[in-house]
Protein backbone atom coordinates (compact mmCIF):
# COMPACT_ATOMS: atom_id res chain seq x y z
CA UNK A 1 0.00 0.00 0.00
CA UNK A 2 1.47 3.30 -1.07
CA UNK A 3 1.56 5.95 1.63
CA UNK A 4 -0.91 8.66 0.72
CA UNK A 5 0.37 12.22 0.56
CA UNK A 6 -2.08 15.06 1.10
CA UNK A 7 -1.73 18.81 1.29
CA UNK A 8 -4.83 18.62 3.47
CA UNK A 9 -6.88 21.31 1.73
CA UNK A 10 -9.33 18.91 0.10
CA UNK A 11 -9.93 17.09 3.39
CA UNK A 12 -10.80 20.35 5.11
CA UNK A 13 -13.35 21.27 2.46
CA UNK A 14 -15.08 17.89 2.41
CA UNK A 15 -14.99 17.52 6.20
CA UNK A 16 -16.77 20.87 6.41
CA UNK A 17 -19.52 19.53 4.16
CA UNK A 18 -21.66 18.52 7.16
CA UNK A 19 -24.79 17.59 5.22
CA UNK A 20 -22.79 15.17 3.09
CA UNK A 21 -20.94 13.69 6.07
CA UNK A 22 -24.26 13.20 7.89
CA UNK A 23 -25.67 11.52 4.79
CA UNK A 24 -22.70 9.17 4.65
CA UNK A 25 -23.06 8.22 8.31
CA UNK A 26 -26.79 7.54 7.82
CA UNK A 27 -25.88 4.97 5.15
CA UNK A 28 -23.67 2.96 7.54
CA UNK A 29 -25.70 3.48 10.73
CA UNK A 30 -26.68 -0.19 11.09
CA UNK A 31 -22.99 -1.20 11.07
CA UNK A 32 -21.97 1.15 13.89
CA UNK A 33 -21.53 -1.53 16.50
CA UNK A 34 -19.03 -3.92 18.03
CA UNK A 35 -15.31 -3.51 17.45
CA UNK A 36 -15.11 -0.91 14.68
CA UNK A 37 -12.15 0.15 12.51
CA UNK A 38 -11.78 3.03 10.07
CA UNK A 39 -8.81 2.76 7.71
CA UNK A 40 -7.29 6.00 6.39
CA UNK A 41 -9.25 8.20 8.78
CA UNK A 42 -7.57 11.38 7.51
CA UNK A 43 -8.34 14.30 9.81
CA UNK A 44 -11.24 12.45 11.40
CA UNK A 45 -14.02 14.38 9.68
CA UNK A 46 -16.19 11.30 9.24
CA UNK A 47 -15.26 9.72 12.57
CA UNK A 48 -16.38 12.85 14.41
CA UNK A 49 -19.88 12.16 13.09
CA UNK A 50 -20.14 8.57 14.33
CA UNK A 51 -17.66 7.84 17.14
CA UNK A 52 -20.12 8.66 19.95
CA UNK A 53 -22.29 5.74 18.80
CA UNK A 54 -19.50 3.20 19.39
CA UNK A 55 -18.13 1.47 22.46
CA UNK A 56 -14.87 0.50 20.79
CA UNK A 57 -13.22 2.37 17.91
CA UNK A 58 -9.86 2.03 16.16
CA UNK A 59 -8.57 4.57 13.65
CA UNK A 60 -5.50 3.99 11.50
CA UNK A 61 -3.80 6.61 9.36
CA UNK A 62 -0.48 5.95 7.56
CA UNK A 63 0.28 9.63 7.00
CA UNK A 64 2.24 10.94 10.00
CA UNK A 65 0.92 14.50 9.81
CA UNK A 66 -2.70 13.38 9.68
CA UNK A 67 -2.02 10.83 12.41
CA UNK A 68 -0.92 13.61 14.78
CA UNK A 69 -4.10 15.57 14.01
CA UNK A 70 -6.18 12.48 14.81
CA UNK A 71 -4.39 11.99 18.12
CA UNK A 72 -5.31 15.52 19.17
CA UNK A 73 -8.96 15.11 18.18
CA UNK A 74 -9.63 11.65 19.59
CA UNK A 75 -7.90 11.38 22.93
CA UNK A 76 -10.65 9.11 24.26
CA UNK A 77 -10.53 5.95 26.35
CA UNK A 78 -12.56 3.93 23.87
CA UNK A 79 -10.52 5.03 20.83
CA UNK A 80 -7.22 3.58 19.63
CA UNK A 81 -5.25 5.44 16.97
CA UNK A 82 -2.33 3.96 15.05
CA UNK A 83 0.14 5.24 12.47
CA UNK A 84 0.11 1.87 10.69
CA UNK A 85 -1.26 -0.09 7.76
CA UNK A 86 -4.02 -2.64 8.25
CA UNK A 87 -1.67 -5.59 7.74
CA UNK A 88 0.17 -4.46 10.87
CA UNK A 89 -2.92 -4.43 13.11
CA UNK A 90 -3.36 -7.47 15.38
CA UNK A 91 -6.99 -7.10 16.44
CA UNK A 92 -10.13 -8.54 14.80
CA UNK A 93 -13.11 -6.35 13.96
CA UNK A 94 -16.86 -6.56 13.44
CA UNK A 95 -16.80 -3.73 10.91
CA UNK A 96 -14.00 -2.17 8.86
CA UNK A 97 -14.62 0.91 6.71
CA UNK A 98 -12.62 2.59 3.96
CA UNK A 99 -14.27 5.90 3.11
CA UNK A 100 -12.68 7.45 0.02
CA UNK A 101 -9.46 5.53 0.59
CA UNK A 102 -9.33 2.45 -1.69
CA UNK A 103 -9.07 4.64 -4.79
CA UNK A 104 -5.69 5.84 -3.44
CA UNK A 105 -4.33 2.28 -3.34
CA UNK A 106 -2.98 0.80 -6.58
CA UNK A 107 -3.33 -2.84 -5.50
CA UNK A 108 -6.87 -2.61 -4.16
CA UNK A 109 -7.38 -6.39 -4.22
CA UNK A 110 -4.41 -7.00 -1.92
CA UNK A 111 -5.68 -4.33 0.46
CA UNK A 112 -9.13 -5.92 0.56
CA UNK A 113 -7.60 -9.33 1.22
CA UNK A 114 -5.56 -7.85 4.08
CA UNK A 115 -8.71 -6.26 5.49
CA UNK A 116 -10.57 -9.57 5.23
CA UNK A 117 -7.97 -11.20 7.48
CA UNK A 118 -8.81 -8.66 10.19
CA UNK A 119 -12.56 -9.30 10.07
CA UNK A 120 -14.40 -11.55 12.48
CA UNK A 121 -16.70 -14.20 11.03
CA UNK A 122 -19.81 -12.48 9.62
CA UNK A 123 -17.97 -9.16 9.89
CA UNK A 124 -18.54 -6.38 7.36
CA UNK A 125 -16.11 -4.54 5.11
CA UNK A 126 -17.54 -1.23 3.88
CA UNK A 127 -15.97 0.59 0.94
CA UNK A 128 -16.98 4.05 -0.24
CA UNK A 129 -15.40 5.24 -3.48
CA UNK A 130 -15.79 7.89 -6.21
CA UNK A 131 -17.98 6.48 -8.97
CA UNK A 132 -17.64 6.17 -12.75
CA UNK A 133 -14.25 6.17 -14.45
CA UNK A 134 -15.41 8.51 -17.21
CA UNK A 135 -15.42 11.26 -14.57
CA UNK A 136 -11.73 10.69 -13.83
CA UNK A 137 -10.09 14.12 -13.98
CA UNK A 138 -6.93 16.07 -13.30
CA UNK A 139 -8.32 16.65 -9.81
CA UNK A 140 -8.52 12.89 -9.19
CA UNK A 141 -4.94 12.55 -10.34
CA UNK A 142 -3.75 15.49 -8.22
CA UNK A 143 -5.14 13.98 -5.00
CA UNK A 144 -3.72 10.52 -5.72
CA UNK A 145 -6.71 8.63 -7.11
CA UNK A 146 -5.68 5.66 -9.25
CA UNK A 147 -9.21 5.18 -10.56
CA UNK A 148 -12.93 5.64 -10.02
CA UNK A 149 -15.22 2.62 -9.64
CA UNK A 150 -18.43 1.08 -10.89
CA UNK A 151 -20.44 -1.91 -9.66
CA UNK A 152 -18.68 -4.37 -11.98
CA UNK A 153 -15.37 -3.61 -10.27
CA UNK A 154 -16.76 -4.79 -6.95
CA UNK A 155 -18.38 -7.91 -8.39
CA UNK A 156 -14.89 -8.86 -9.60
CA UNK A 157 -13.27 -7.97 -6.28
CA UNK A 158 -15.88 -10.08 -4.48
CA UNK A 159 -14.98 -13.17 -6.51
CA UNK A 160 -11.24 -12.67 -6.16
CA UNK A 161 -11.28 -11.84 -2.44
CA UNK A 162 -13.72 -14.53 -1.31
CA UNK A 163 -15.96 -11.97 0.39
CA UNK A 164 -19.69 -12.01 -0.26
CA UNK A 165 -21.21 -8.87 -1.70
CA UNK A 166 -24.10 -7.94 0.60
CA UNK A 167 -25.05 -4.50 -0.65
CA UNK A 168 -23.94 -2.10 -3.37
CA UNK A 169 -25.46 1.13 -4.63
CA UNK A 170 -24.70 4.57 -6.00
CA UNK A 171 -25.68 7.71 -4.11
CA UNK A 172 -25.49 11.50 -4.38
CA UNK A 173 -27.27 11.93 -7.70
CA UNK A 174 -26.98 15.73 -7.51
CA UNK A 175 -23.21 15.35 -7.22
CA UNK A 176 -23.34 13.15 -10.33
CA UNK A 177 -25.27 15.81 -12.25
CA UNK A 178 -22.82 18.53 -11.20
CA UNK A 179 -19.87 16.38 -12.31
CA UNK A 180 -21.59 15.69 -15.63
CA UNK A 181 -22.17 19.40 -16.26
CA UNK A 182 -18.55 20.12 -15.35
CA UNK A 183 -17.32 17.43 -17.77
CA UNK A 184 -19.57 18.51 -20.65
CA UNK A 185 -18.52 22.14 -20.39
CA UNK A 186 -14.92 21.34 -19.42
CA UNK A 187 -14.99 23.43 -16.26
CA UNK A 188 -11.66 23.59 -14.49
CA UNK A 189 -11.37 22.49 -10.87
CA UNK A 190 -11.04 25.96 -9.34
CA UNK A 191 -12.55 27.51 -6.21
CA UNK A 192 -12.99 24.06 -4.70
CA UNK A 193 -14.14 25.51 -1.40
CA UNK A 194 -17.05 27.37 -3.02
CA UNK A 195 -17.98 24.39 -5.18
CA UNK A 196 -18.07 22.06 -2.17
CA UNK A 197 -20.15 24.61 -0.23
CA UNK A 198 -22.72 24.86 -3.06
CA UNK A 199 -22.84 21.08 -3.58
CA UNK A 200 -23.25 20.45 0.15
CA UNK A 201 -26.31 22.74 0.23
CA UNK A 202 -27.96 20.48 -2.36
CA UNK A 203 -27.44 17.22 -0.45
CA UNK A 204 -31.01 17.20 1.01
CA UNK A 205 -32.31 17.23 -2.58
CA UNK A 206 -29.82 14.52 -3.52
CA UNK A 207 -31.12 12.27 -0.73
CA UNK A 208 -34.67 12.54 -2.04
CA UNK A 209 -33.68 12.10 -5.68
CA UNK A 210 -31.54 9.05 -4.83
CA UNK A 211 -34.64 7.28 -3.52
CA UNK A 212 -36.82 8.35 -6.43
CA UNK A 213 -34.39 6.92 -9.00
CA UNK A 214 -33.53 3.85 -6.88
CA UNK A 215 -29.84 4.79 -6.55
CA UNK A 216 -29.14 4.06 -10.21
CA UNK A 217 -26.56 6.85 -10.48
CA UNK A 218 -24.46 8.88 -8.07
CA UNK A 219 -21.17 10.65 -7.50
CA UNK A 220 -20.21 7.98 -4.97
CA UNK A 221 -20.53 4.22 -4.72
CA UNK A 222 -21.05 2.34 -1.45
CA UNK A 223 -20.22 -1.36 -1.22
CA UNK A 224 -20.69 -3.70 1.74
CA UNK A 225 -18.89 -7.07 1.82
CA UNK A 226 -19.49 -9.73 4.47
CA UNK A 227 -17.05 -12.42 5.58
CA UNK A 228 -18.59 -15.88 5.69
Amino acid sequence: MKQIQYDGFELEHFDNAKSFRNYQVSLIKKYLKGNFLEVGAGKGGLALQYYKNLDKLTLIEPDKKLFRILKNKFDKKNTKIFNKFIKDINDKFDTIIYFDVIEHIKNDLLEIKNASKKLKKNGHLILNVPAFQFFYSDFDKSVGHFKRYNKKDFYKLSKKSGLRLEKIYYYDSIGYILLLISKIFSFKQTNLKNKVFFWNMLIPISKILDKLIFNCIGKSLLCVFVKG
